[in-house]
């Protein structure tokens, strides 16, 4: 019997084949779904995408040995069927599907199911097993429409600029730096990026996806112009700005308090992950007979997923799963 065990100790593990599933520390093999920070490290061997490697050679991330996989073809990788999907989280995210004596299992990393105009569309195979992110597995998690989102955004960066201001999106460098991009296209604004996002940028452009005319940041910069930099920079890039006003760009500005916690003017609800009745919808495309959930709100999804009939469990303690 293939699945005897699965675990969790940071990040899972296939115990029976040896496999880490996006693991922070550095493993003999592991899975990479994406090149979000938190999700590499300097493995010896790793499987992941062409547009992962790509982000995490930009980042100085590279383990010993890569096999690099297209999105939908199967090979056999240390005697493991394995094949990627794309999740449509952030360009050149992969879900891992393993098969094994005719048992599938699938890894979703984290994903989006609503268009995301900067990566991939997301594809659903089916699986007997499937592990999960749950990043918003609360029911308070309903996003508003996209379109009524950038409609707001490119409203408050135009009455920004109107008012003799500097519009900051807060976004990360690499996923949302280029959503915001791709979004805000054809509205007349001239986009001023940070160097992380500017090199990310770079490298999305070399990987096939087109963005409006955009410059790189410089100190003392900004004035008619939308500038995009990294929330975690915020504190060191205003002080360079002219006078300007602050918007933070996450699925966390669903909550009224998510300006207040990024010290932010304004919130804008553009999220790369999949949200509540996305989450719930993923699992009814993958149809499978166990449900294993991970990260975010992992117990209070897997608690819904058992009270609509599946078999579901969180994953995110030290624990051990006893599989088929």
């Amino acid at each position: 019997m293939f699945w005897t065990q699965i675990r969790y100790h940071g990040a899972i593990h296939l115990h029976t084949i040896d496999l880490w599933l996006d693991p922070r520390a550095s493993r003999e093999w592991a899975f990479v779904s994406h090149a979000h920070s938190d999700h590499i490290a300097a493995h010896r061997a790793v499987i992941l995408s062409e547009g992962t490697h790509r982000f995490m050679r930009a980042r100085r991330t590279l383990p010993d040995e890569a096999t690099i996989l297209p999105f939908g073809k199967t090979r056999a990788v240390r005697g493991v069927n394995v094949t990627l999907y794309p999740a449509g989280h952030i360009l050149g995210s992969a879900q891992l599907l393993v098969e094994v004596n005719d048992q599938r299992l699938l890894y979703s990393g984290d994903f989006k199911l609503q268009p995301n105009s900067a990566a991939e569309t997301i594809e659903i195979p089916h699986a007997d097993v499937l592990v999960m992110e749950t990043t918003f597995g609360h029911r308070r998690y309903t996003f508003p429409p996209r379109a009524e989102v950038v409609a707001q955004m490119a409203d408050w960066c135009r009455k920004t600029l109107e008012e003799g201001l500097t519009p900051v999106l807060l976004a990360y460098s690499l996923g949302k730096t280029q959503e915001v991009l791709t979004e805000l296209a054809g509205r007349g604004f001239h986009f001023l990026l940070h160097d992380a996002a500017y090199q990310m940028t770079q490298l999305a452009e070399e990987l096939g996806v087109s963005f409006p005319a955009h410059e790189r940041w410089s100190p003392g910069w900004g004035e008619g112009c939308v500038v995009v930099c990294p929330p975690h920079l915020r504190k060191w890039l205003l002080p360079r700005v002219p006078a300007c006003r602050t918007a933070i760009v996450s699925g966390w500005a669903v909550d009224p308090s998510a300006r207040y916690r990024y010290g932010a003017d304004a919130a804008f609800c553009l999220s790369d992950h999949a949200d509540y009745p996305d989450l719930l919808a993923y699992v009814e495309r993958v149809q499978p007979s166990r449900v294993l959930t991970v990260h975010g709100y992992a117990s209070e999804f897997a608690a819904e997923l058992r009270r609509l009939g599946y078999q579901a469990n969180a994953l995110d303690k030290p624990d051990q799963l006893e599989l088929f």
